[in-house]
């Protein structure tokens, strides 16, 4: 990993308790990332925060830093019962991200940090929740869940943080959101953390409405996308796509690559195409199972598979180390998809590849793709050897999905 993307600021400079230091110093961790400086010093004094950054620039070590640090510096009233903390994310998947990293640079703190989300655990994490926990990591939906049924309570909360808030509206989770800030102690009795891609009037409405006073930090970039991201696009018909990414697998020999289409049925067609091919990956879409999520996703990190096939479910949220390239073979609809596909390589300062199909069918997100992130991606012809013969597609056996209804024999006579 390349270190210019780091500050001079030291994190032993920032007067951390001694168990976060040590922590920073077991992940390798010595500089802050500008995010990092620009935030730390504000939330470690007690101030609210509103900050912008791309992603993958340390915002998650920033807001966890200041949770915890603040948890193990504050002294707790006798007979009182957590949790004390709350980060809120808009997706399973960041959640979980979020709860791992909580577990590495909380792992001298005694303090104990329960993931709730949907989908999948329910009872376990009913029974994490009566056990006990410090900070709550985890979804709006599952999170009103468990405070409805009293399993989960909100009135000692003294951190509050809003990850990738401009999703949450997305989403359509701000109603939410505020349901539960308005469950927890006022504003001015807690520390707010809010992070986001972009701090639009929306974003800065919600922060003045549930936070105290908060200090915007926007941490800019001269363009949209990574710095370090090599973007390149081919024009290529759509009976030429598997050829076409057949033959830039083996050319660039990806160590971990990330394929991304815009429809399930699409992920199965690529999976069943690159299976009979000799690779070896996996399919990450919305009806996957939460649990079988989880396990793919744990190899991917693992080495034990290098490719996924995935559909924008996977675009936000997951921060999966040394993601060398990321394949766009559909063009996503939405420009800001884009970006955020993108950034799933070249993370916290590493390089990496963006490769992009540019069809009939989907060509025309083209120009709006190239309108938000301010520039034209590079062009480049395609060479004929990357135009192989593939292996025919190998037969990929399934579940069964369920029947609605009653099937009808199909020689059956009508009822009259």
């Amino acid at each position: 990993m390349e270190k210019n993307h780091l500050t001079t600021t030291a994190f032993h400079s920032l007067q951390l308790v001694d168990c976060l230091q040590e922590a920073l110093e077991d992940a390798g961790f010595t500089y802050a990332t500008p995010i990092q400086e620009a935030t730390l010093p504000l939330a470690l004094a007690g101030h609210d925060i509103a900050g912008q950054a791309q992603t993958g620039t340390g915002k998650t070590a920033a807001f966890l830093l200041a949770t915890l640090h603040y948890l193990m510096t504050t002294p707790v009233e006798e007979g009182l019962a957590g949790p004390w903390a709350i980060v809120l994310a808009p997706t399973r998947e960041l959640a979980l991200q979020i709860h791992k990293d909580a577990e590495s640079l909380g792992r001298y703190t005694g303090l104990k940090c329960a993931a709730v989300y949907g989908g999948t655990g329910y009872d376990s994490q009913k029974r994490q929740l009566e056990d006990g926990v410090d900070i709550v990591v985890g979804t709006p939906g599952r999170i009103i869940d468990f405070y409805k049924q009293g399993v989960l309570k909100l009135k000692h909360i003294e951190v509050v943080v809003l990850d990738e808030a401009d999703r949450m509206f997305d989403l359509g989770f701000i109603s939410d959101i505020r349901y539960l800030l308005r469950r927890m102690p006022a504003p001015d009795q807690r520390i707010n953390l809010l992070f986001s891609a972009t701090l639009s009037t929306r974003v800065m409405e919600l922060a003045y409405e549930h936070m105290n006073n908060p200090q915007q930090i926007k941490i800019e970039s001269e363009q949209v996308t990574a710095d370090k991201v090599r973007q390149v696009l081919f024009h290529v018909s759509k009976e030429d796509k598997i050829p076409l990414l057949i033959g830039l697998l083996r050319q660039q020999k990806p160590s971990r690559a990330i394929i991304f289409v815009n429809t399930k049925r699409a992920a199965e067609q690529v999976e069943a195409w690159l299976a009979g091919n000799g690779y070896q990956c996996a399919v990450l879409s919305g009806d996957i199972p939460q649990n079988k999520r989880e396990r793919l996703l744990a190899q991917f990190q693992a080495g034990e598979l290098n490719i996924l096939v995935a559909t924008d479910v996977a675009a936000r949220g997951l921060h999966i180390p040394d993601v060398t390239h990321v394949f766009n073979f559909d063009l996503p609809q939405d420009a800001e998809d884009y970006v955020h596909r993108i950034g799933r390589t070249a993370r916290i300062g590493a390089e990496g590849d963006a490769i992009s199909f540019a069809c009939e069918e989907y060509v025309y997100s083209l120009p709006d793709i190239e309108d938000y992130i301010g520039q034209k991606i590079p062009v480049t012809p395609i060479e004929p050897e990357l135009l192989v013969e593939p292996q025919p597609p190998k037969r990929i056996e399934r579940a069964p999905r369920p029947l609605h209804g009653r099937p009808r024999r199909r020689n059956a006579p009508r009822p009259a």
